[in-house]
């Protein structure tokens, strides 16, 4: 089955006022022992703090080329895992970089320890941002149930990251069947939607959802950088209001 990746893949790209990301290889995805069929793209996000510290979002598969491009802009010192699924990769940049902090998401030691990876965490991600980046990003969980994640917001360059919580793929880029299940999905370029399986645990807890969509809209984001599929250059509010602001919560 055929697919495509972002290339140029293991390049940084920059997005904005010190921001970028880095388009990975594929990857295959595991699910009870067995590899899915279909590939999907990665993508890491890179931050350059005001203090010269990177913080390297969802880490891509470990690669010296792109290490030594990332060292160019400032010191490595900050591998997140937004989410208890991205996390494979971030083992192997904290071995080139021990001195970088790595940081938990909700469940993901769990997951890690499961599957036998070779990561340790040393902080857990909290409802605030810590001091290391406070200055520069603001952040809040996401309540998507098992696939909660973390959500990023740049200040400088007024930018919604993201992992899971939207999804945006190309059709032209998928071979069939996916393609079709996309489709059907509601999560495909131009329009995107939030990730199948976070929708029902949403509606589950509306509460919730409402205030943490409530600050969503509040930043006002310009460009929105998902890990899977395309990002929004522009009107990044919109989108937030087009997505969340029209559910029955």
């Amino acid at each position: 089955m055929s697919a495509s990746l972002y290339e140029p893949v293991n390049v940084y790209k920059p997005q904005g006022p010190d921001i970028g990301v880095v388009d990975g290889p594929f990857e295959y995805l595991t699910v009870a022992g067995l590899k899915l069929p279909r590939p999907f793209t990665t993508r890491m996000t890179v931050v350059r703090l005001s203090n010269g510290d990177l913080f390297l979002h969802s880490p891509i598969k470990f690669a010296w080329t792109v290490a030594e491009e990332l060292r160019n802009l400032g010191r490595i010192r900050h591998l997140v895992s937004p989410n208890q699924f991205h996390y494979a990769h971030v083992g192997e940049w904290s071995k080139a970089f021990p001195e970088a902090t790595t940081w938990a998401s909700p469940r993901v030691r769990q997951r890690a320890r499961a599957r036998h990876a070779d990561v340790t965490f040393a902080r857990d991600l909290e409802a605030d941002p810590p001091e290391e980046w406070r200055r520069d990003m603001d952040q809040i969980l996401f309540p998507g149930g098992y696939f909660k994640e973390f959500i990023f917001f740049h200040q400088a360059s007024k930018t919604l990251i993201l992992t899971d919580t939207i999804i945006n793929l190309e059709l032209d880029m998928i071979d069939e069947p996916w393609r079709t299940v996309t489709k059907l999905t509601g999560m495909a370029h131009p329009h995107g939607r939030t990730f199948l399986g976070m929708r029902l645990p949403i509606l589950l807890h509306r509460q919730k959802a409402r205030a943490v969509i409530g600050k969503l809209q509040s930043w006002q984001p310009r460009r929105v950088i998902l890990s899977h599929g395309r990002c929004f250059d522009g009107n990044g509010d919109e989108l937030v209001r087009r997505i969340f602001g029209k559910t029955a919560w």
